[in-house]
């Protein structure tokens, strides 16, 4: 008797683990799906505000009249505006 007790207590811990499986991977699908935010770029003629935490790589006109790409990234504060190359005027 007790070898048929220790079956249907396997026999259940099977089924509660895969249930447990179950219910984990829809929370992690759900909270997943939860979490996405669509962003589109936008058209060439607006700008665009900068968000928090911006670290990139920018341009910057030497004197010389050329644009030249920084070596390193640099910290953009949140709020600036970033414009496309129509609002600039070219020498």
């Amino acid at each position: 008797m007790p070898k048929t007790i220790a079956a249907d207590s396997n026999a259940s811990g099977a089924g509660l683990r895969s249930t447990c499986v179950l219910v984990a991977t829809l929370l992690l699908t759900l909270m997943a799906a939860c979490g996405c935010a669509r962003t589109v770029l936008v058209s060439e003629d607006s700008p665009i505000r900068t968000g928090p935490d911006l670290h990139a790589r920018v341009y910057t006109l030497t004197s010389d009249g050329d644009w030249r790409l920084s070596d390193n990234r640099v910290h953009i504060p949140e709020g600036w505006y970033c414009v496309p190359p129509s609002f600039v005027k070219d020498k």
